[in-house]
């Protein structure tokens, strides 16, 4: 079995903690990392790509839109 490639738990905290304090509603953040974690699961699934857990990178995404909108303009 392949191993997930290891991820600072210390950024993670700190990314998350960003996420939720910038957040406006953090019911609604909280709602769109879930649903992104799950669609991720499924597509990963299908690919069958072992990458970094479906959760973890849906708030790795998020916090960065969140920090570098220019990102999505492109």
């Amino acid at each position: 079995m392949a191993k997930r490639p290891l991820m600072d738990s210390l950024q993670v905290n700190r990314r998350t903690e960003e996420l939720i304090n910038k957040a406006p509603n953090r019911y609604r953040i909280t709602v769109q990392v879930a649903m992104r974690a799950k669609s991720r699961y499924y597509r990963d699934q299908e690919d069958h790509d072992n990458g970094m857990k479906p959760i973890l990178q849906a708030i790795m995404e998020l916090a960065d839109e969140q920090n570098q909108p220019e990102i999505l303009s492109d």
